[in-house]
């Protein structure tokens, strides 16, 4: 679909929680340095709703404050999704958008996207085609539908194009652009807190980076791993031994410190080498990314921005949406398998571990890329811009 014969509407970014905040940054600055483009009018939907956590997350990502937040607030998938979908909606009619852009794969992504589909707004879907094959997860859903409703599909990686022409998307709609979340990690890498620092903060001493040692980084919230006695259990005990070779940094998701609570598995980190942080801001984050000698974790966003920093990186997952990270960066998926996972830590204490390369288009652009395309496409562009495809 062509957006050229629609009125010229805002630009509806929608954020909903922490990784959204990465990737639409530098989105928004790349829409106002084009001056053609219709404004941008930031949607939160309170899907992430610590208000002092979204705050400073925008803050450190020079993000402007949301024109409107929602506050859904938290609740099952289904819930969720209704609400937010029910809130938007008016939203919608309103603002009467040129487009609505959504990023990732979280229950604002689909929501919004919906709504919007139903309303005849275009829909633009930045971090299209990434496909883990595990239907189990519920961001798997939010990516495949997304994917069959959006209107113009950014990819971070080329193979993210073969998945959606394999379910039926148009060529045509789809564009290779690389990494908007990488844009965000290269323009505030200097600006990053030094791992001492954000340690002094927490109360906890320099001995927790290890000394010449060094330390690990771990982030844990995914409900396979945290939600379930067994699995928690595992986890614990693999992150546990793993410290016994490496000091570890744990910025601890409320997720996992209220399963370890009502399982009472406390004890199982009671002899580990673990110094548990509260969740850290975006700059503290990334500093501590940025020096750690390894990083644990099962997150997908944590598995691209280590393979930008040459970080190796070991993923407590049987499968990946980002297999990039893998094949031409620094990420091993590891599982919840210990043997595997001290296999791999020993040889990164000896070796170095994978260190990989930084994949194409992850140079900082990516969002000028997408701007100057929504530019030719809305049919406002004031020089001529090439077209990006797949």
């Amino acid at each position: 679909m062509s957006a050229s014969s629609r009125p010229p509407g805002p630009l509806a970014c929608i954020v909903g929680a922490r990784p959204n905040y990465m990737k639409m940054a530098p989105l928004v600055r790349a829409f106002a340095a084009r001056p053609e483009l219709p404004p941008v009018v930031l949607v939160h939907t309170g899907q992430h709703y610590d208000v002092e956590m979204n705050e400073r997350l925008f803050a450190d990502l020079e993000l402007p404050p949301p024109d409107l937040n929602l506050e859904v607030g938290s609740g099952t998938h289904a819930v969720q999704t209704a609400e937010i979908m029910r809130r938007f909606d008016p939203v919608a009619e309103e603002l009467a958008p040129s487009c609505v852009i959504v990023v990732g794969d979280v229950n604002s992504t689909l929501a919004c996207s919906l709504v919007a589909t139903k309303r005849g707004i275009p829909v633009v879907h930045v971090e299209a085609g990434l496909r883990s094959r595990d239907r189990t997860m519920p961001e798997e859903i939010n990516r495949i539908l997304t994917d069959q409703i959006a209107d113009l599909l950014y990819t971070t990686e080329r193979a993210a194009a073969d998945n959606l022409v394999r379910e039926g998307v148009s060529p045509d709609r789809i564009r290779f652009v690389g990494n908007v979340m990488i844009d965000s990690l290269l323009r505030h890498r200097l600006r990053a807190v030094l791992p001492a620092v954000t340690l002094e903060r927490a109360g906890l001493g320099a001995e927790a980076l290890g000394g010449t040692r060094g330390f690990g980084v771990v982030t844990l919230h995914r409900p396979s791993n945290v939600d379930t006695l067994g699995p928690l259990r595992e986890s614990l005990t693999m992150l546990a031994d793993i410290s016994k070779r490496l000091p570890l940094v744990w910025p601890m998701h409320p997720r996992a410190k209220a399963s370890i609570e009502r399982f009472g598995l406390s004890s199982l980190l009671a002899d580990a080498q673990i110094s548990v942080l509260p969740p850290q801001g975006y700059l503290e984050m990334l500093g501590l990314l940025a020096h750690a000698r390894l990083v644990l974790t099962d997150s997908g966003g944590i598995q691209e921005e280590t393979t930008a920093l040459a970080v190796p990186c070991l993923t407590m997952r049987d499968n990946t949406e980002r297999p990039l990270t893998v094949e031409q960066g620094t990420n091993t998926l590891v599982g919840r398998d210990r043997p595997r996972a001290l296999a791999c830590v020993d040889d990164i204490l000896r070796n170095g571990g994978k260190r990989g390369r930084t994949p194409e288009y992850w140079d900082g652009h990516a969002a000028e890329r997408i701007a100057d395309d929504i530019a030719r496409w809305l049919g406002v562009a004031s020089v001529a811009v090439e077209e990006v495809r797949a």
